[in-house]
């Protein structure tokens, strides 16, 4: 199967990043935590080094040894797909060069970050995704950024990515239900083979007729629910995903409905230490502890979804 044609539809989490108590990235923990997401049947990827993984607060050695961690413990199972994030398209290039030495697969291509401060020129999103499949030669998936961002992308924009050599997939987080509703399907009529991922976390019942899987963090620590929710919505069975949703909202507010979509991450953590999966909920700053008594809070919501 060439790179272009790697068949993602289906769940892929995007997994947090484990540290020791010192904080120190876990290697050992990640390698277990991977192990866990690829035995379950429905997982395509796993999907490193984005908002759930604290990627941007890692070393690039860090990062590299955490693309090569999950290849030599699951790269024969499930496709490792590395998060993009560098500043600059030179820079960016480079660390998808690293990716691909470590052994990535699939970048997930995030914007420019200055761009969320300032907003980008018309074709500067376009000119990110063909430096990095034209130098680095690593397929992309079109992240879309949400709604109320200066770094989400018109319909327009979308298109013209998504029409470009290296684009198979794209991660659509608009957070805005009324473009979700008029821009997915232009997007199907234009591109048939696009691969279209909700990473809704909070919002997947809207979200999961319309596409092909989901690219979530909450991927971490539900997949068996969240391959049912997947296959709910290919089946167009509302009854079926209404349910999974029901039996979830306990564990999305507890996780999702935050005061920060960062705070999901250390929440995170906390549901992986519930399950057993993480030893402790560490976390590296600029993120900070959950307030005393989350653990425990987050802990009894998986348990009302009979997760644990």
């Amino acid at each position: 199967m060439s790179l272009g044609n790697l068949d993602l539809r289906g769940l892929n989490p995007a997994p947090v990043t484990p540290f020791t108590v010192d904080g120190d990235v876990d290697y050992a923990a990640l390698a277990q935590l991977g192990k866990f997401l690829a035995s379950v049947d429905g997982v395509k990827s796993l999907v490193v080094l984005g908002h759930a993984g604290e990627g941007t607060f890692l070393t690039q050695d860090e990062q590299v040894k955490v693309i090569e961690t999950l290849v030599a413990e699951v790269g024969d199972q499930v496709v490792i797909v590395a998060g993009i994030t560098g500043e600059g398209t030179k820079v960016a290039v480079e660390e998808a060069k690293r990716a691909v030495d470590a052994g990535a697969k699939a970048a997930l291509t995030y914007p420019s970050h200055g761009w969320l401060r300032f907003g980008y020129q018309p074709g500067a999103p376009q000119d990110r995704y063909r430096a990095i499949w034209e130098e680095a030669g690593l397929p992309q998936i079109l992240f879309q950024y949400p709604d109320n961002t200066k770094a989400t992308y018109n319909l327009d924009t979308q298109l013209e990515i998504a029409g470009q050599e290296g684009v198979f997939w794209t991660k659509n987080g608009v957070r805005n239900m009324r473009r979700w509703d008029t821009e997915i399907p232009v997007l199907r009529e234009a591109y048939p083979d696009l691969q279209i991922f909700s990473c809704h976390d909070e919002y997947l019942l809207h979200t999961i007729m319309d596409v092909d899987g989901l690219l979530v963090g909450y991927g971490n620590i539900a997949p068996e629910l969240l391959v049912e929710f997947i296959e709910a919505g290919q089946a167009q069975d509302w009854t079926a995903a209404k349910a999974i949703h029901n039996r979830l909202l306990p564990v999305t507010k507890a996780v999702y409905h935050r005061g920060s979509h960062m705070e999901g991450t250390v929440a995170l953590k906390h549901a992986l230490v519930a399950r057993g999966i993480l030893p402790h909920a560490t976390v590296r700053s600029p993120l900070l502890p959950l307030a005393p008594g989350a653990d425990v809070e987050i802990a009894d919501a998986m348990k009302a979804a009979g997760i644990i």
